[in-house]
């Protein structure tokens, strides 16, 4: 506050009258020191009286995950907060909802309270905002989706890869009419598991002009729709692969409205909660949520810790698991 006081050559009492918005303060001075405070990058700290301590930590972090309707946030946030919880520092926890006019918000939110690292889902464009964080030497960790605009720390799925797997075995089992069903397109994973199922197909010769993919679904009322158009439709798939685990329970849904679950295959990417006890069980390709959640926790703390080490991106690996619903053959 003192620097962004003597770069608007005023007081510091004045600076402060002005960050609280109190009033009788002229529009010429709230301009001249708003311009200071940006130039400046200064966010101004909400908890400075209670929170900092000797060696200028609050002993917290910040957590923007996806969306805390989707369980394998839930499961990335647990494993985030242990890890942190052991070393004595208490997490701060906001679902984004993969709305880009909500997260530079957010973040901001994060930094006026002074956290000492950010591990962050992102939907932007680009985090190049965040350029001035990593120059003041706050750690970034991205977890699910890597950064653009700026070099740091991210732990992601293999995600291209892992729609190829799924492709390659809805193929193996006879399918060549798949539809894929995809999550918002302006997200980064999304938009890479497109790609593997599609190249997939393009490797296996399968033409992709006319496959079906319908994307920028959300939820499962969004998916269910989507997949009961398809069914319905004069050329229904035989198989479907669904790119989020939403979309796969929407899928689910539809398929048992139109008693089809025994006869269209279908492979979703993340596991869902009982897909084992469904019958047929779902065959997903897994990600892990809990190893994700892990290691950019521990990223973070070796940061915080001195580690100075060229930022890198860690690619936590998927796996598929065959529990019936993808060996539908096409003539079931």
């Amino acid at each position: 506050m003192r620097q962004v006081a003597a770069l608007a050559g005023v007081g510091i009492k004045t600076v402060s009258r002005v960050i609280n918005g109190e009033p009788n303060v002229s529009p010429a001075m709230i301009a001249k020191v708003k311009e200071a405070a940006d130039s400046l990058d200064y966010q101004p700290d909400l908890h400075a009286g209670n929170l900092r301590r000797a060696d200028g930590r609050t002993k917290t972090l910040g957590l923007l995950v996806g969306s805390v309707a989707n369980p394998f946030y839930g499961t990335l946030h647990r494993a985030v907060e242990e890890a942190a919880t052991a070393r004595g520092i208490a997490v701060f926890a906001s679902s984004l909802d993969d709305d880009p006019g909500r997260e530079q918000g957010l973040v901001s939110a994060f930094l006026q309270r002074r956290v000492d690292g950010l591990i962050l889902t992102t939907v932007t464009k680009s985090q190049a905002y965040l350029a001035a964080e990593l120059r003041r030497g706050t750690p970034l960790v991205f977890i699910d989706r890597e950064p653009a605009g700026i070099e740091a720390d991210a732990v992601v799925s293999d995600n291209a890869a892992g729609s190829a797997l799924a492709t390659r075995h809805l193929l193996a089992h006879g399918h060549r009419r798949i539809a894929y069903l995809g999550d918002f397109d302006a997200i980064q994973t999304a938009r890479e598991r497109r790609r593997g199922f599609l190249e997939e197909l393009g490797r296996a010769g399968v033409a992709t002009r006319d496959i079906p993919v319908v994307v920028d679904l959300h939820d499962e009322a969004a998916a269910n729709r989507a997949v009961l158009a398809l069914l319905d439709s004069a050329d229904p798939p035989t198989a479907l692969f669904t790119s989020q685990n939403l979309v796969t329970i929407g899928a689910i849904t539809a398929l048992r409205d139109r008693s089809l679950q025994n006869r269209v295959a279908l492979v979703g990417f993340d596991d869902i909660s009982l897909a084992d006890l469904l019958s047929p069980g779902i065959t997903v390709i897994a990600q892990n949520p809990q190893r994700i959640g892990e290691l950019a926790a521990e990223r973070l703390l070796a940061r915080l810790d001195g580690d100075r080490t060229p930022e890198h991106s860690y690619v936590v690996p998927t796996e598929l698991i065959a529990r019936g619903s993808g060996e539908i053959g096409p003539h079931a």
